[in-house]
């Protein structure tokens, strides 16, 4: 399965997103800016603009250009505003909602999890991270997942509070969370002109 490897921080700064949208707080070398000259940028041109935009979704999700393209194909046949729509369904990826849950420190890794098959959704087994969740879907850590060091630090007096968006519902001292409604364009938690992604594919 192909996967994308870019450097995270380097590549948030040159998308012009936080690597706090990618689940990474705290400071690293690789963040100094070195030649701030380097960051001053020139006028870009319009189809740079829209094509930066495609690249951050692509980028915070984990997506490759086949699937994304999918997803927007999707969106482009389903009525409503096409790029709201767009992003709503990505943001239902099960990856993203694990993530979003607070079962992963990232998207990446909660991605990984969903593929060694951690998760169950309504009580079975799902090892497909693009899996699209519904209203009323139950999200929880497998019983023989819970034993691992991933999964054992979510629990107990140290564990990090976690707040998740309002369109989920985690229970408390517990690896379980339910999809209480489906997610709007507000609930989408980073900057993002999805109009520009629709006129690079209307082209």
């Amino acid at each position: 399965m192909a996967r994308n490897m870019q450097p995270i921080v380097k590549r948030c700064r040159q998308l012009g997103i936080s690597p706090a949208v990618m689940g990474y707080t705290s400071k690293t070398k690789s963040e100094s800016i070195r030649n701030p000259r380097g960051q001053m940028r020139r006028k870009q041109s319009e189809y740079a603009l829209q094509l930066n935009e495609k690249q951050k979704v692509k980028f915070i999700y984990g997506i490759l250009e086949k699937q994304f393209r999918m997803y927007y194909e999707k969106a482009a046949k389903t009525p409503g505003v096409t790029g709201e729509t767009l992003l709503t369904t990505i943001e239902r990826r099960l990856d993203n909602v694990a993530y979003r849950l607070g079962f992963a420190m990232t998207r990446r890794e909660a991605r990984q999890a969903v593929t060694h098959g951690h998760f169950t959704v309504n009580g079975k087994r799902v090892d497909i991270p693009s899996y699209l969740v519904s209203q009323g879907d139950v999200i929880e850590v497998r019983e023989a997942s819970r034993s691992s060091v991933m999964f054992k630090r979510l629990l107990g007096e140290d564990s990090v509070v976690i707040i998740p968006p309002t369109w989920l519902e985690r229970e408390k001292n517990a690896l379980k969370g339910t999809v209480t409604r489906l997610p709007v364009r507000d609930d989408i938690e980073f900057p993002v002109e999805e109009h520009l992604i629709v006129e690079l594919y209307s082209k």
